[in-house]
């Protein structure tokens, strides 16, 4: 033992070998200063209350509606196409594939319903990796903070055991007298050497752990890639059947315009939700937009033929009595309940629908088949669509930055209308979620009553 400090890097004992780790150890970036940095926090959405008075009863003013004008469904293509990274063989591809359809309205919705689907699912999907990708920076951290505070505990043994090898303790059998000394010397390092041995072989498993969180963090940034390509195509799919539709409506027809002009009017009259409901649904009766009938127990289905007319992407109405559709509607977003029916709103008020966390830009389908009464924006509720699904039932959705429907139009479930912001529309909810995501305000009505949505989602299985 007393020649041990003569032996410094020729065997590499257990305090070489600390040193070693110790000088690998800077080579390894931190994780989280690698990962692409978030988004910016985007603000919480607008949330409706139907019978309550808006905070500007005068809203603000509302712009014409949009005809289904190709040039201007050419132009929202070019936006897309400016906004994603595909290549150029791949949108071509694409372009091609869709202009096979042409003409072909029942492809062209069951590619749309396709196409949302897969939004859908890769949405899920990123949110799961964003989630697996911070609990794995938040192991990064825990594990540099280790290896931190190790550093300079380890750092003082070393310079303890170099002074000692610059001046090591004579051998007994040299210096007899100085046996005492010896043998000080060889007590201090036999008590230091199995602490630093444990120190470096705990800190050589935080550094394999550290380099499997970087292995991990790769893999899932990779995946995060693959459904961030996925959503792009799709997107670039979703405008290209858009304005491929629209293509194929030379001249619109003037009484669809008169409609659509007498809808605008109506919301700017209109000084609640329920006045607008209302005022929509008159107007729908009096020109006699097709309906499904108007007796919830007219007609009573089967799971197997509800799931036969649903399949049939070729209808031009409800493909079954709303009444019907219970167990089966399509959640318009993915994202996260924040406030149920029945709850306080956060303004002195009760939600008479529920209102959903959304991630920014997120996809929003339509729940169930119906005609466009309305779209476009509406007082301070940002952007809104509201659909007669036939029965005297309705669905409004509130809160959007962008539609792609037109009034009119019909939809089948599970069709996108259109996409969420990254800020604040409108009026605020609160709640834990803060301010940091857009929210989407989702009401079901029956004869212009708030309805409890409880049971009527699909379940994954149904809705798969």
């Amino acid at each position: 033992m007393a020649n041990l400090p003569g032996k410094r890097m020729g065997n590499k004992p257990a305090w070489a070998l600390a040193a070693l780790v110790l000088t690998a150890m800077p080579s390894l970036p931190l994780l989280a200063q690698t990962q692409t940095p978030p988004t910016a926090p985007a603000e919480a959405p607008a949330v409706p209350s139907a019978t309550a008075e808006p905070a500007n009863p005068a809203g603000p003013p509302l712009a014409p509606a949009a005809d289904p004008d190709p040039a201007a469904a050419q132009t929202d293509l070019e936006a897309v196409e400016a906004s994603i990274a595909l290549s150029q063989e791949r949108v071509d591809a694409l372009k091609a594939e869709i202009a096979e359809m042409e003409g072909d309205r029942t492809k062209q919705n069951a590619a749309l319903i396709a196409a949302a689907q897969r939004v859908k699912l890769a949405e899920i999907e990123v949110a799961d990796i964003e989630e697996r990708l911070s609990t794995l920076i938040v192991s990064e951290l825990e594990v540099r903070g280790r290896l931190d505070g190790s550093n300079a505990e380890i750092a003082n043994v070393l310079a303890a055991l170099e002074r000692i090898s610059l001046n090591p303790p004579p051998a007994l059998i040299v210096d007899p007298d100085d046996a005492l000394g010896s043998a000080r010397s060889a007590i201090l390092i036999s008590a230091i050497v199995p602490q630093l041995r444990a120190k470096a072989d705990a800190v050589t498993a935080d550094l394999k752990q550290l380099n499997d969180i970087k292995a991990s963090a790769l893999a899932e940034e990779a995946t995060l890639k693959a459904n961030f390509s996925v959503l792009e195509e799709e997107q670039l799919r979703i405008a290209t059947l858009i304005a491929a539709r629209k293509q194929g409506i030379d001249v619109r027809s003037s009484e669809l315009a008169a409609q659509e002009a007498e809808a605008v009017a109506l919301a700017a009259r209109a000084t609640t939700l329920k006045d607008l409901i209302d005022s929509l649904s008159a107007r729908a009766n009096a020109v006699q937009t097709p309906s499904a009938p108007t007796d919830p127990n007219a007609v009573t289905m089967t799971p197997e033929q509800i799931r036969v007319a649903l399949a049939n992407s070729a209808r031009t109405e409800p493909a079954m009595p709303f009444a019907n559709a219970k167990g089966y509607l399509t959640m318009p977003a993915n994202g996260v309940n924040v406030v149920d029916y029945g709850a306080g709103d956060g303004f002195g008020g009760i939600s008479h629908g529920i209102s959903v966390v959304t991630r920014a830009e997120a996809q929003v389908v339509a729940p169930a088949d119906g005609w466009v009464l309305y779209k476009g924006p509406y007082l301070n509720y940002g952007q809104i669509i509201i659909l007669n699904t036939g029965q005297n039932y309705t669905t409004l959705l509130a809160g959007l930055d962008a539609v792609s429907v037109d009034i009119g139009q019909f939809v089948l479930m599970g069709e996108p209308l259109g996409t969420m912001g990254s800020r604040t529309i409108g009026r605020t909810v609160t709640t834990n979620a803060g301010n940091s995501q857009p929210t989407l305000y989702i009401e079901l009505r029956q004869n212009n009553e708030p309805l409890d949505p409880t049971g009527w989602w699909a379940t994954p299985t149904q809705s798969g």
